[in-house]
């Protein structure tokens, strides 16, 4: 709870470097002080999160991590992490990038995470890309992941434990694969996002977004009576697109009944790195350049707009 002082951190790390020299990502709990000023305790919670540690023939070092961590309302903590530009990592059952991971505030493996025989536990969902942001519905248990794509098809999708996103950047022979990593080398139909035609159960994309500059990252729901008619809504953050998505899902929850760009006067064109509702029904908005944001509803009979406010040392 709150009145514990800890932060959950995820980064990589040098402290377990293997025999390789490699790091790995690590998802650590530390303790803040009294003060709120400093931190200490650190306790590693994960140790074996894949980090791209060395440059490939299709990008950097660190690229595709993932690296959103999110308590859910059943009391887990949810921990996305990306294929480092691993082409075997998504399909890996037993390697923990690719992923959503679902564990107790120790790591251990949540119970009921429906993996096969042989598969490592603590995966709730693979056969990812770079998901950085996962969503919980209230009142539902629904949870919805947010993705990128490569140059197409950002993702929205519907989480079911067990379940496989379809992407499986491996193996493509009509395709030239720098580093055999085909995930840059194809169109929709070569390389999709979600492969159901390898995976026919696959989850299916609740939402696709296609714009010019794409970029998917946070998502979160707008829960309050004091949203009006935004109410239920999930935002959805786009870092090259610099916008921010509101989505009204149907009563299921299984499809998107209407989409609305927010309005650039309050909502400016940044990217979106972060979207946290706060204890009051507030949202706060963390972009790229070192700003937050905390949004404020004013509703009237006959529409939802915002009011925001700047945080955090920085002007707009």
């Amino acid at each position: 709870g709150h009145s514990n002082r800890y932060i959950y951190v995820f980064f990589p790390s040098t402290m377990n470097r293997d025999t390789t020299g490699r790091r790995w990502n690590h998802l650590v709990r530390l303790t803040l002080s009294m003060d709120l000023v400093s931190v200490s305790q650190r306790v590693d919670i994960l140790q074996d999160i894949f980090f791209k540690d060395q440059a490939n023939g299709v990008g950097g070092n660190g690229a595709h991590s993932g690296g959103r961590i999110k308590f859910g309302p059943d009391g887990f903590l949810y921990v996305t992490t990306g294929d480092n530009h691993n082409a075997t990592l998504p399909q890996d059952m037993r390697a923990l990038g690719g992923k959503i991971l679902r564990v107790d505030r120790d790591g251990t493996a949540a119970p009921d995470n429906n993996m096969p025989s042989g598969a490592d536990p603590r995966i709730y969902v693979y056969g990812l890309r770079n998901s950085q942001g996962i969503a919980f519905r209230p009142g539902t248990g629904q949870i919805y992941a947010s993705e990128h794509g490569p140059a197409y098809d950002d993702e929205v999708t519907l989480l079911v434990a067990g379940g496989n996103g379809g992407w499986d950047p491996q193996n493509r022979p009509s395709l030239n694969c720098p580093s055999n990593y085909c995930g840059y080398a194809g169109v929709p139909t070569t390389m999709p996002m979600t492969d159901t035609q390898r995976f026919p159960a696959a989850l299916p994309p609740l939402y696709v977004y296609n714009n010019d500059r794409r970029g998917m990252c946070p998502n979160e729901f707008l829960i309050g009576a004091q949203w009006g008619a935004w109410n239920g809504s999930m935002l959805v953050g786009i870092l090259g697109g610099k916008e921010l998505i509101r989505l009204q899902l149907n009563e299921a929850g299984n499809f998107v009944e209407n989409r609305q760009k927010l309005k650039d006067d309050v909502f400016p064109a940044v990217r979106y790195r972060g979207l946290t509702l706060g204890p009051q029904g507030d949202l706060f908005m963390v972009a790229d350049h070192g700003v937050i944001w905390r949004v404020s509803p004013v509703t009237t009979t006959a529409m939802t707009t915002a009011t925001t406010t700047t945080a955090a040392g920085a002007t707009t």
